[in-house]
């Protein structure tokens, strides 16, 4: 589980393709001692496991599933990446909860300096939009937003000066590629009401429906009388 609050960024080092997906190595300045093999970081808002530890280098297997969903498929070495430790229950959670399980890819649309800070507007695919609420919460590359100017395909975010530089967003252009993460409670929360629903849906049917069912087998055999006739 992440905050949203980017440490650091990243560079990568090598990417390598394997038969079930990629193998990203990437260089940090995160204190290495203390990440220990099987951790979970989150690179570009996406939970990958560490693999592989070098005197400062990270190593991560990605999986074939993570490259379909997430844009680290299209990362090549030179690229950064936001890098962000998970969380300790100790840990102030100083952004929103962000399970480092993509959604989706979006794109940046564009980019307006507003003072010393920007606006930056994101495309989505229209099926992730339902999740996003007026000044609700959304993490793009594991960077927690605040949401606003929602639409069926588009929202924007006001990015301070302190995010832009110590996140990979100086480095974004309009046509790149983001990932998406919505909110997870949004999602629960749909769920819950579909299936109620669809129970409250069942229970108030299977009267009505039985009893079409016994009418309909009275009506049967006077329909076979009517044929011998």
């Amino acid at each position: 589980m992440f905050s949203g609050i980017i440490e650091t960024t990243g560079t990568l080092t090598a990417v390598e393709k394997t038969n079930v997906g990629a193998q990203l190595t990437l260089t940090t300045t995160l204190p290495l001692a203390e990440v220990s093999l099987g951790e979970s970081i989150c690179i570009n808002g996406t939970c990958l496991t560490v693999t592989a530890i070098g005197t400062t280098t990270l190593s991560f297997d990605v999986s074939a599933e993570s490259l379909r969903r997430t844009n680290l498929g299209s990362l090549a070495v030179g690229d950064d990446v936001n890098v962000e430790r998970s969380l300790r229950v100790s840990d102030r959670l100083s952004g929103h909860v962000v399970s480092g399980h993509v959604d989706g890819v979006g794109q940046v649309d564009s980019i307006v300096p507003e003072g010393d800070s920007f606006l930056y507007t994101f495309a989505i695919p229209p099926d992730l939009s339902r999740y996003l609420v007026e000044k609700g919460s959304v993490a793009v590359d594991g960077i927690s937003l605040t949401v606003f100017h929602c639409t069926p395909t588009r929202f924007s975010c006001a990015i301070i000066p302190h995010t832009h530089h110590v996140t990979t967003l100086h480095r974004r252009k309009p046509g790149d590629h983001v990932n998406i993460e919505v909110d997870m409670q949004g999602k629960y929360i749909e769920k819950f009401v579909q299936d109620a629903v669809a129970s409250a849906l069942a229970s108030a049917l299977t009267g009505p429906l039985q009893e079409l069912r016994d009418e309909i087998a009275t009506l049967q055999p006077l329909k076979k009388e009517t044929g011998n006739r």
